[in-house]
């Protein structure tokens, strides 16, 4: 759209919305002059009355966060998908979106990613198996306090009351930690090591085993057996997979701590002292505050959230092609991970930003009843912001599924 001379005119439900001439911002099409970012829109002034001005920002602050988020899940579900395809031999031109629009990008770098795979799984030929724990992705309840006493005038800064619930807490923790102790790749763990344990596996084992398996190897029994392939029991000697006994060596992301204990990395479960920064895994519940302060919280929290990766096991058994069997396997393990992030960690974070955001929008429509110079620059930013937000949740709506569907493929369906 070319702007400067040319004006144009907003159907915002009560009526007719004039724009200025040459002020159309990127994040809120032709919205007049709009604040194109959550900091922006909580520092915007509309010249409204009361808590009507509050409302709007706090309402325009949703829609940009969310814009923002979704356009970040487009970004990881695309790069993820591309890679995918890349790594089984996909061309750029394979990859590349054939038409323009919300989603489009993840949507034709997934459907490359399904064609490849498809491709290299007939190729390799055999049983793919892949195995998979679960990302955990936690929320800041500091950045929800922060954001809270930004946006409601009526919260103390410091001491807005946030809740976990629905999930685990987690964070910092100077004293004991009960509950499981995350750490960063290559941790000592003496323990229950749910992600990839390097060491010996005390107890039900999956994954390779450089010394015998006793149960099954690659779908076969095996009582005492080296194992080439997958190892689903237990395994005597070095063992490098998912161990639910008890891991001595090192463990990628997860060490779940017998009894109460010192934890060097990310405590999970509680703290005998307060919790530093501390997150969570289920809902975020802030204090008492506007519908639209809530909407915009959450988008911006949701935005930040912290995703301990998902561990990926993959194995190929009975492959008619090695190669092409050890090309499967690492392309799945170096890029399914950041798919299930979306699919497993963040789609229901996802679906409940948007409908808080798109109710948020909608109620502060009535703001531009009013009237007043106030009012038409308001509503202008409103529309502008509702068609935004539509845009962003199509992009989410997308990008999700073009992640379940490339995951799918990937085994973990």
């Amino acid at each position: 759209m070319m702007y400067g001379s040319i004006r144009s005119v907003l159907i915002v439900g009560v009526g007719l919305v004039f724009v200025a001439p040459g002020c159309g911002l990127p994040g809120f099409p032709g919205g007049g002059g709009c604040p194109n970012s959550a900091e922006a829109a909580m520092k915007a002034s509309f010249g409204l009355q009361g808590e009507a001005e509050g409302k709007v920002r706090a309402a325009l602050a949703a829609g940009a966060a969310f814009t923002e988020l979704a356009a970040e899940v487009e970004a990881e579900v695309s790069a993820a998908c591309a890679g995918l395809a890349r790594d089984l031999g996909a061309s750029d031109k394979d990859i590349e979106p054939k038409s323009e629009g919300p989603g489009k990008k993840a949507e034709a770098a997934c459907q490359a990613a399904v064609s490849a795979l498809g491709s290299v799984k007939a190729k390799a030929s055999g049983k793919l198996q892949v195995k998979v724990v679960p990302p955990r992705c936690s929320a800041s309840m500091s950045a929800m306090a922060d954001c809270a006493a930004e946006c409601d005038a009526s919260i103390e800064p410091g001491k807005a009351e946030v809740k976990c619930e629905g999930g685990k807490l987690s964070g910092k923790c100077s004293g004991q930690c009960k509950g499981s102790c995350h750490a960063e790749a290559g941790a000592r763990c003496e323990g229950k090591c749910t992600a990839a344990c390097e060491g010996s596996c005390e107890g039900k084992f999956s994954g390779k085993c450089e010394g015998t398996c006793d149960g099954n190897c690659d779908g076969a029994s095996s009582k005492g057996s080296k194992c080439e392939g997958t190892c689903d029991g237990t395994c005597k000697g070095e063992a490098k997979g998912s161990c639910s006994g008890t891991c001595k060596g090192t463990c990628s992301a997860k060490c779940e701590l017998k009894a109460t204990a010192s934890c060097e990395g990310t405590c999970e479960g509680s703290c005998s002292v307060e919790f530093e920064q501390p997150r969570c895994s289920g809902e975020v519940k802030p204090p008492k505050m506007s519908a639209e302060c809530e909407a915009s919280c959450d988008a911006q929290v949701s935005g930040k959230v912290d995703c301990i990766p998902a561990q990926v096991l993959v194995n190929v058994a009975g492959a008619a092609d090695a190669k092409a069997a050890a090309q499967l396997k690492a392309a799945i393990k170096n890029n399914l991970p950041a798919l299930l992030k979306v699919t497993l960690g963040m789609k229901a974070k996802l679906e409940k930003a948007a409908a808080n955001v798109k109710a948020s929008i909608e109620g502060v429509q009535a703001v531009v009843k009013a009237g007043g110079e106030g009012a038409l620059k308001a509503g202008a930013c409103v529309a502008a912001s509702l068609k935004a937000q539509a845009d962003a949740s199509v992009s989410v709506n997308v990008s999700v599924k073009a992640s379940a569907s490339a995951s799918g493929s990937a085994g973990a369906g």
